[in-house]
């Protein structure tokens, strides 16, 4: 079942063009909380594959997610350049590895078309659109189901989010 389709972000709306491997993707700005350089993770047991762990941001535990991993694509081996995107989704601070952070992008008003349908449903729940810029094609992320559930599947996989007193 696939999740609502969240709503293209406006003319003029800025992008974070993010890589993993070889493509890059964008990540409305709207969405992300700050960008930090890769520190390793504490691993949380019996956590989905695409979790690779835990970190410390300044007293709140944040799960990291591999996006590359929870996009279907390859796994992220972090490195010194990779980084994690701090994004807010559904309420809820989630870090993001991906393999470097590229460029903002102003989005125009012929540059993002709609998802190709190739017949499987479950693109819709992470692809907004595509576009085309000088650099190929990007894709749009729609992040609302990288933690699937939200809040309830987070709980159940055992991360909590606690502020430091």
């Amino acid at each position: 079942m696939s999740a609502p389709q969240t709503q293209f972000p406006p003319v003029g709306a800025e992008l974070i063009m993010v890589q993993i491997g070889d493509q890059q993707f964008a990540i409305d700005i709207m969405s992300v909380r700050e960008i930090r350089g890769w520190t390793p993770s504490t691993p949380l047991p019996h956590a989905p594959s695409y979790v690779h762990g835990m970190i410390d941001l300044r007293g709140l535990i944040l799960p990291v997610v591999d996006l590359g991993l929870r996009l279907g694509l390859a796994s992220t081996q972090p490195d010194s350049a990779s980084v994690v995107v701090v994004a807010e989704i559904g309420g809820r601070q989630v870090g993001l590895l991906v393999d470097a952070v590229c460029d903002i992008i102003l989005l125009t008003e012929d540059m993002l078309q709609e998802t190709p349908d190739v017949g499987a449903p479950v693109i819709q729940d992470f692809v907004q659109g595509v576009m085309t810029t000088e650099i190929g094609i990007v894709t749009l992320l729609c992040l609302d189901q990288v933690l699937p559930g939200g809040v309830a599947a987070a709980d159940a996989i055992g991360v909590s989010v606690a502020k430091a007193a």
